[in-house]
């Protein structure tokens, strides 16, 4: 992530100010220690040498930085961050700290997740800084105080050090991380199918591979060459944000790479996004039956062209709406319940196919789960859930699934092969696991003879020192007794 922040740094007379903070020269106070054994009262001495870093620069949260930090970046909105603090009142007395647990404590900026002077704070902070703050009711626990720790409107001080610091992953498996540069307004997003105005610039390895106003529908970016990572970023993006989104392979142009860029395969890309502005689809409460079922029948047609195309991520979006939209859906008509029926068999299906193709097997398993659910002697779901369970190497489980397809079709050519495939693999697993328990018998064999090897050779040792001490002579003494 270095590289795309840029630093401001200016020179005083005598003292050296970094983007809102101010360095102890000799002299100052330099710690919670210095400050409170001073006669000096702590607001008096934020006041002399501390610098204001509030945003509306009312002095409610002052900072000085008693060791610097690494230079480079500082945490964003949004970002995790690692910390160790210590919390006093102003007469001195220790409410909290983290020391004591012997454990940093981990937040995420600018979420309202801890009081607004840290939010503040930790932003201006580099990884590795220590400073001391102070901050006003306002900016901490305010006229509630917390109980049994800080009474209410009290001015607090702080000793805080930034451990480390890193973006907020978005999916668990973390390959897509945001960095939020500008905080964008209320509280509502885009949603699957929503019409999206954004600014994006691309990056790759430092070059500038794309910058450009663009419009797209929230999982359908494909059509205008955006990236995967982008557009399942978008549902967690506000109006007027932006944001840096950190895309690992899987989310950006995957092996294939993208060739009018001259990107290639298996690249990590970083992606400004401003979203300027959005239309929202409609939710599935705010259509009623019919509309869903013609959607969803138009969204059917879209992901099997995304498939056919070999795009499944996309396919997948799809599908997964089809699902999102009926599977809670009741009604009582038997033909509704028959099409609703049907959607779901296939959107199911067709997802197990494309997660089959991603090499997602525990996603196939589940599609074709729920496939089963409906229709017992679903043949494709039989044989999918077959395949899947084969390449996880749940042998006997993919050998019960193809039997069971053949027990629905007789004739599936496919299904009798691969029962011969388990049936191999079973064998190989199981001559495997003789070799293994015969070596492991006979490395037991081979240290107990060792075993009983030395116990009779430190045994006989014993006895022949016994005999050589019985052999020996007594000496006489003087007097010849």
């Amino acid at each position: 992530m270095d590289g795309y922040m840029v630093k401001h740094t200016r020179g005083t007379s005598n003292k050296r100010e970094i983007l809102g903070t101010r360095v102890c020269m000799s002299g100052e106070m330099s710690s919670l220690e210095d400050i409170f054994s001073t006669n000096q009262c702590p607001t008096a001495v934020f006041t002399s040498q501390g610098i204001d870093v509030t945003p509306n620069g009312d002095c409610g949260v002052c900072k000085i930085v008693k060791q610097h930090g690494v230079e480079g970046e500082k945490p964003m909105i949004g970002d995790r961050v690692y910390v160790h603090y210590t919390g006093r009142l102003l007469n001195g007395k220790k409410f909290d700290s983290s020391l004591d647990r012997k454990e940093p404590f981990v937040f995420n900026v600018g979420k309202g997740q801890v009081i607004k002077a840290w939010d503040i704070v930790v932003r201006s902070m580099q990884k590795g800084e220590v400073c001391v703050m102070l901050c006003k009711p306002e900016y901490a626990y305010g006229s509630a105080g917390s109980p049994s720790k800080v009474p209410p409107n009290a001015t607090l001080v702080f000793e805080i050090e930034l451990l480390s610091f890193r973006g907020e992953e978005l999916l668990e498996d973390g390959g897509i991380v945001r960095r939020i540069k500008v905080k964008g307004e209320g509280y509502n997003n885009p949603n699957e199918g929503a019409t999206v105005h954004v600014h994006l610039e691309g990056w790759c390895g430092g070059w500038l591979f794309d910058s450009r106003d663009v419009t797209f529908v929230v999982g359908e970016s494909e059509d205008v060459g955006v990236p995967l990572g982008v557009d399942r970023a978008m549902e967690n993006i506000q109006k007027g944000e932006c944001c840096l989104l950190y895309l690992k392979p899987k989310y950006g142009f995957g092996k294939e790479g993208k060739k009018e860029y001259d990107i290639g395969s298996n690249a990590e890309l970083l992606y400004e996004v401003t979203l300027k502005n959005f239309e929202k689809a409609k939710e599935s409460w705010e259509m009623d039956l019919k509309e869903k079922l013609e959607r969803a029948d138009l969204v059917k047609q879209k992901g099997t062209q995304y498939f056919k195309a070999g795009r499944y991520n996309y396919a997948v979006i799809q599908y997964q709406q089809i699902v999102n939209w009926l599977e809670t859906e009741c009604c009582t008509g038997k033909v509704q319940l028959q099409a609703i029926q049907a959607l779901l068999l296939v959107a199911h299906l067709n997802l197990a196919l494309c997660f089959l193709r991603l090499r997602e097997y525990s996603q196939t398993v589940e599609n074709c789960n729920k496939v089963i659910d409906l229709d017992p002697e679903n043949e494709k779901a039989l044989y999918r859930r077959g395949e899947a369970r084969l390449l996880r190497n749940e042998f006997s489980m993919a050998l019960v699934d193809f039997k069971q397809v053949l027990q629905v079709n007789s004739f599936n050519r496919a299904a009798r092969s691969q029962i011969t495939v388990c049936q191999c693999k079973i064998r190989e697993h199981h001559e495997h696991d003789k070799k293994i328990y015969a070596n492991m018998f006979q490395r037991f064999a081979e240290h107990d003879a060792k075993v009983g090897r030395l116990k009779r050779k430190k045994e006989d040792r014993g006895i022949s020192y016994q005999n050589k001490q019985g052999l020996k002579r007594p000496r006489l003494s003087q007097d010849g007794s």
